[in-house]
């Protein structure tokens, strides 16, 4: 008998895995690259700080309003051609940003450039959960989580590098021979779906996506507005906050409604506990990743007097604990469960945590580096078995969906950590810093406390779901889903 260790991928998988990688990370590295170059471009472009900030929050808000589109175009025109357009878009965002000769030209490519990466990332889970099964899930997204821990946290890193010895274009002129390389081995790797294979596609919930991505967009802007503002009372909070309910609600009340046209996500997947259990400690595991990735700079500036560049590298060994445990904490939830080393992760996690918690400016040079990256190796042991117990009981049909729903999740937890920290950070005494970010890391503590709840109900050993049954497409609605999921996995 093999392993955990010992169990080898096929290799046509791991050549699969490496080319989606490949393609996935520039859209990951993009979404934070470009946070540390704020002020060069308000003096590049002459303009203010707010306006400029725009480059991010459109990219940011172009993705968000992509993710639940992708979940239906896949089925629709399947997942090579739509990875290959995604590409193809993403790379033609990154040129024309890079030639924009004011703000406004930079926000649009960027808008652009955002549209590709909400098609990538969330068609990344997809192809990655569909070509791994329910078996293999675990060890492929451990692996394919080296890039998704990482990326964030090389983001400022890599962009800070290139504004130090380069023209700020050249943040998105690097994205293009790696685009091409992609794309190259894509066409070559990638296997082309049968056209049977996407006849019996449900029409376009047209309504849903005039609901659903707008609404969690506009969810996310809240939240990026309280992050730069830090406050709840001011119009640019409180109107797309009311904007996010009213069209959230309209879409749950629209999605439950019977008709022949299924929705765009089907909200009776959370009918289903272990599904809700997995993506709820996903989105907080993504809340308290994206509360650190945030707070600990701003520990060593504030609090520690440390430049921003110096701040960004000891954020490395965050990173760097999450991206050598995932791979083994994958492949150890495909042969043991999810549940326990979820588990397992966030108390590590929340136990880092703590000890943040009580550091100072006295404190010792080399305990916040051994904090981080215990936090790092907390967050990692629990990512892939959290997201890889998303996909194991769903059956191929509903992995778009489920991918979709896990992406928005995590992005709005990710936003939501951001905004906690920013919000305690500047509500704190005048020249206090310290008990600012004291009392983010205990807020981070409180999430994690949450994330151990909802890990207690992810699902122990998996076994594989029954396969759906084949369905016409005016039978495809939402009222047949129990009939499509399959059976619920055992809980021990």
């Amino acid at each position: 008998m093999t392993t955990p260790l010992e169990d080898k991928l096929d290799p046509a998988l791991r050549r699969m895995i490496g080319v989606i990688l490949i393609g996935g990370i520039m859209g990951i590295l993009d979404g934070s690259m470009t946070a540390v170059a704020v002020d060069t471009l308000s003096e590049r472009f002459d303009a203010s700080l707010s306006t400029t900030g725009w480059v991010s929050t459109g990219y940011l808000l172009a993705l968000t309003i992509t993710i639940p589109v992708t979940a239906w175009t896949v089925e629709k025109v399947g997942g090579r051609r739509l990875w290959l357009f995604g590409l193809v878009l993403f790379m033609a965002g990154s040129i024309a940003s890079g030639l924009a000769w004011n703000i406004g030209s930079l926000i649009l490519f960027r808008v652009v450039q955002g549209i590709g990466a909400g098609i990538l990332d969330p068609l990344m889970l997809t192809l990655l959960a569909r070509a791994a099964g329910p078996t293999h899930i675990g060890r492929v997204m451990g692996v394919m989580g080296i890039v998704g821990s990482t990326g964030p946290v090389l983001g400022p890193i890599v962009g800070g590098l290139i504004l130090q010895g380069l023209d700020w274009r050249w943040m998105f002129f690097v994205n293009v021979p790696i685009v091409i390389v992609a794309f190259v081995l894509a066409r070559r790797t990638l296997p082309t779906e049968p056209p049977e294979a996407r006849a019996a596609v449900a029409r376009l919930d047209v309504l849903g996506v005039a609901l659903i991505g707008p609404g969690v967009a506009a969810g996310v802007l809240a939240l990026s507005e309280i992050a730069q503002r830090g406050t709840f009372t001011t119009w640019q909070v409180l109107l797309p906050l009311a904007l996010a309910v009213v069209l959230l609600a309209w879409y749950a009340a629209h999605a439950l409604r019977t008709r022949e046209t299924p929705p765009l996500i089907d909200l009776r997947l959370f009918t289903r506990r272990s599904f809700t259990a997995s993506v709820v400690a996903a989105a907080v595991l993504g809340l308290a990743t994206f509360a650190s990735i945030f707070v600990i700079p701003l520990y060593y500036q504030q609090v520690r007097g440390y430049d921003v560049f110096e701040s960004g590298l000891r954020l490395a060994p965050f990173g760097l604990g999450s991206a050598l445990v995932m791979p083994l904490a994958g492949r150890l939830s495909d042969r043991w469960g999810s549940r326990n080393l979820a588990l397992t992760g966030a108390a590590i996690a929340l136990l880092s945590s703590l000890a943040f918690s009580r550091f100072d400016a006295q404190t010792g040079q080399l305990w916040p580096l051994l904090a981080a990256f215990t936090l790092g190796i907390g967050t990692g042991s629990a990512g892939a078995p959290v997201i890889g117990s998303v996909y194991r009981t769903l059956p191929p049909q509903l992995v778009p969906q489920g991918s979709s729903v896990l992406y928005m999740l995590n992005q709005l937890g990710a936003s939501i950590g951001i905004a906690m920290v920013a919000l305690l950070m500047q509500n704190a005494g005048v020249g206090d810093p310290q008990s600012g970010f004291r009392n983010a890391y205990l807020a981070v503590v409180v999430a994690l406390l949450v994330m151990i709840v909802a890990s207690l109900f992810i699902p122990g050993r998996a076994v594989a779901p029954q396969p759906a049954p084949d369905q016409p497409a005016e039978d495809s609605g939402a009222p047949r889903l129990a009939e499509r999921v399959g059976q619920e996995e055992n809980v021990k």
